[in-house]
């Protein structure tokens, strides 16, 4: 996709097929690991996530992580909710046309971040890691 704004937006489908595509090029040992996490696009964050957040504008987060990082897990640990990868529509919409970064792109550095949460990662790591998802 190029950095322009098609003649209608991308509906949830159409971002989760992206975050799905840059989800598989993310390289071992890490891609192990993720075949749990569950993604979940929405059209913005709820009310409780942006307050325990302290962020007032929804268009201000695009992505969030939900779990505990792989480093943190026990054999013990039971009866939770899977760990969640949430990628926000709107905010995501908002900053491509704002930015005219490629849609997958921007969807693919969003979610290399969150995948970084998912293994406490620093955001240096982070950043070889997306470039190793290219």
């Amino acid at each position: 996709m190029s950095g322009q704004a098609p003649s209608h937006a991308p509906d949830a489908a159409a971002i989760e097929a992206m975050a799905r595509d840059a989800l598989a090029r993310i390289p071992e040992p890490f891609a192990t690991h993720l075949a749990d996490v569950v993604l979940i696009v929405e059209e913005f964050a709820d009310d409780e996530t942006l307050d325990a957040m302290g962020i007032e504008d929804p268009f201000d987060l695009t992505g969030l992580y939900h779990g505990r990082p792989v480093g943190e897990k026990s054999l013990f640990d039971s009866g939770g909710l899977p760990d969640r990868i949430h990628l926000y529509r709107r905010p995501i919409l908002d900053e491509w046309c704002d930015t005219g970064v490629p849609l997958q792109t921007l969807v693919t550095h969003i979610v290399v971040h969150e995948v970084g949460h998912h293994f406490g990662l620093s955001d240096d790591d982070m950043h070889a890691l997306e470039d190793a998802a290219g």
